[in-house]
């Protein structure tokens, strides 16, 4: 989401002055690849570029053909194919063997209905959203582009954007699996393939505790955009100064200050307060909540003390609420300045989030991307 935000943001400054830009998308990857479908980049008149579409290789090649898609106002796509001479000619050397599909939209700012406006209806409502991208590999149909967005995986599609039977079926896919569809299908007799986006909100997390060993948290989570809360029952402690960093800051007693965040299966928390009754409180608050993730900071003994001391309160935790709770906080990576456990703290949410172990690539017997997106 991160790579969204800045290319909206980079689109606005374009588009105030005056500035004619391209979007590129990866739409499509056979074999491997650096960046999967979905990755992308601005591109200004002027060569301005924000977003990357490969590890740096592509980016050059990329550039001419954004902006000969500006020049002619119209969408293009360009396969890269990195087995061929061609390929290894204008120096792609992407370290894999595949081919990338690349969707270049010319953004023309008196349509309604342009790329930039369907990211940027994607980043004002928290929720999780399919983003429809058309295009077809015979360069002879015209490439459609980013052209629909779905907004709360419960809404209705409409009727007016999804002629084809088998895109609806498509769609409805991606809904129940929640997850990114890459699909072809038969559009007024044409053959077309289709990107469906799966895109959840961007990662709230809530640092509960206003030390020192709080604020490299903060920033190693600012590094990917995350939105960030802390929250302490020190005024002293809990202030712009020491968290810059912050969206926000919550001073109180746990039991009011966890009535004024709205929680989601996006929102994270770790509770490193270093007060054992205020971490105790939040925990019996938030084991009731949507969160995936709360982290505890301090050793096993005192999460177990915790279970212990909510059973005598009559709260005894059932299996599912007891595998979203984490303590000792972090992966285990040998951790010991709060620089390093804050790479820990963080590596392990995005390990959860993204349902993987948080291991090792080199022992990895799967791709790296499982089937991400599935390919029907």
């Amino acid at each position: 989401m991160k790579e969204i935000k800045d290319i909206v943001l980079a689109a606005r400054v374009a588009a105030s002055e005056d500035t004619a830009m391209a979007l590129a998308t990866v739409v499509k990857v056979e074999g491997s690849s650096y960046r999967r479908p979905g990755a992308r980049m601005l591109v200004t008149e002027d060569g301005q570029m924000t977003g990357a579409i490969s590890g740096g290789c592509l980016e050059g090649d990329a550039l001419k053909k954004a902006l000969l898609a500006i020049h002619q106002r119209k969408n293009r796509l360009v396969s890269y194919d990195t087995n061929t001479q061609e390929g290894s000619a204008i120096g792609l050397q992407l370290g894999c063997n595949g081919i990338v599909h690349i969707l270049f939209e010319y953004i023309d700012l008196q349509q309604a209905d342009h790329p930039i406006i369907w990211l940027e209806s994607l980043l004002q409502q928290r929720q999780e959203a399919l983003l429809i991208t058309q295009f077809s590999i015979d360069r002879q149909v015209e490439q459609g582009g980013t052209r629909l967005l779905v907004v709360g995986l419960t809404d209705e599609i409409p009727h007016e954007n999804t002629q084809s039977p088998e895109l609806a079926e498509y769609i409805k896919l991606a809904k129940t699996k929640q997850q990114s569809v890459l699909a072809s299908f038969e559009e007024a007799g044409k053959n077309k393939e289709v990107l469906i986006e799966y895109l959840a909100p961007t990662i709230h997390l809530i640092v509960a505790g206003a030390g020192n060993d709080a604020q490299p948290v903060v920033e190693t989570a600012k590094l990917l955009d995350w939105e960030i809360t802390v929250l302490d029952g020190r005024a002293s402690h809990a202030t712009t100064g020491r968290f810059p960093k912050a969206d926000y800051l919550i001073i109180g007693p746990a039991d009011e200050v966890i009535k004024k965040i709205s929680i989601d299966p996006w929102t994270v928390f770790v509770l490193m307060t270093h007060n054992y009754r205020y971490d105790l409180t939040l925990i019996k608050e938030l084991i009731h909540t949507p969160t995936s993730y709360i982290g505890s900071l301090g050793p096993k003994t005192k999460l177990l003390r915790m279970f212990d001391d909510l059973e005598q309160l009559g709260i005894e935790l059932s299996a599912v609420q007891q595998k979203i709770v984490h303590g000792p906080v972090g992966l285990d990576i040998g951790a010991e300045t709060s620089d390093e456990i804050a790479i820990a703290i963080i590596a392990e949410i995005k390990a959860v989030l993204s349902d993987r172990p948080g291991g090792s690539l080199k022992f990895l017997a799967t791709k790296i991307h499982a089937e991400n997106p599935l390919i029907r």
